[in-house]
């Protein structure tokens, strides 16, 4: 499912080097962090944050599908 994740999101991001997705696994529920550069953080939220609740649920689909639990969250960048 990380593959899937950093393919949806290297397509969408104009600098797909700077994204990373990290995977973490807790109580049987799979946590994705992604961080992706500041410049493309606007792209990947969307106007009113309908491109990262569409990424979501299309990593949901693949989930249930795969009969497990997955929460999908976007890191902030402290500079």
């Amino acid at each position: 499912m990380k593959e899937t994740l950093l393919y949806i999101l290297q397509a969408i991001v104009d600098s797909p080097d700077a994204v990373t997705v990290e995977e973490q696994e807790e109580e049987g529920t799979h946590h994705f962090i992604i961080t992706v550069a500041k410049e493309d953080m606007g792209k990947v939220i969307g106007k009113e944050g309908k491109v990262i609740r569409s990424i979501r649920n299309i990593m949901k689909i693949k989930a249930i599908k795969e009969n497990k639990r997955i929460n999908v969250t976007l890191a902030e960048i402290a500079e």
